[in-house]
């Protein structure tokens, strides 16, 4: 077994993990709003170049076009490695390179190297590395995010909310995995509540802005 437990070679954990990274690091809906005639995702809104600013900015057309294509990206990494994992037949390293690589796949939707280390909030590139890791911990982790929005109409509460149940979700409906790929899995969903750490501060104070489909921003202001 190669080192660290890992299914393969670390040079090779590295090169997928940089890909990842680099891949997941595109940011979609900036570049789908640009291309459509829209103003720059992070002049208006909260600057955020996800899919929740995209609707707000642009309009539900291009926030459905981002999320797809954010969901994808992560999809398309993660299910990179599994396939590889599968190949290497090493038991718990096999997990572990999943776990990696997806954790690679969020910094990069998030710490975007494209956009000077900034980007978006994670949740649908996580829930696209969801996807490919486990569809049923995936459909479980949508479940829980669309319910806390239709109740709330806050997004950013639906997002810190299935983060935080990552931890137990995983152990209940992912495949088998080895302690270190579990204790990634909880990195990736603590570095989401992270990043979300401006709207549990709106959320308390009671400023956090509810979702809407038809009201535009055409200003930089505080929300998410």
């Amino acid at each position: 077994m190669a080192a660290g437990g890992l299914a393969v070679g670390l040079p090779v954990v590295g090169g997928l993990m940089l890909a990842s990274y680099l891949i997941c690091g595109i940011p979609f809906g900036l570049i789908l709003s640009r291309a459509l005639g829209h103003k720059d995702l992070r002049s208006a809104g909260s600057g955020n170049i996800g899919t929740t600013n995209a609707l707000r900015v642009a309009g539900p057309r291009i926030a459905a076009a981002t999320l797809i294509f954010d969901v994808l990206k992560g999809t398309l990494c993660v299910a990179a490695a599994r396939l590889l994992a599968a190949r290497s037949g090493q038991g718990d390293g096999d997990g572990l390179l999943v776990a990696l690589v997806a954790l690679a796949a969020l910094y990069g939707h998030i710490f975007s190297p494209y956009l000077g280390f900034h980007g978006g909030k994670g949740i649908a590139t996580g829930v696209g590395v969801l996807l490919g890791f486990s569809w049923p911990l995936a459909l479980a982790h949508l479940a829980i995010f669309i319910a806390v929005v239709a109740l709330t109409r806050y997004v950013s509460l639906g997002s810190v909310v299935t983060a935080a149940f990552l931890p137990l979700t995983v152990c209940l409906l992912a495949p088998p995995t080895g302690t270190a790929a579990h204790l990634v899995w909880i990195l990736l969903g603590a570095t989401v509540i992270w990043a979300h750490r401006g709207n549990i501060a709106r959320l308390r104070a009671g400023t956090e802005s509810k979702l809407s489909f038809n009201k535009r921003v055409t200003e930089k202001d505080d929300a998410s």
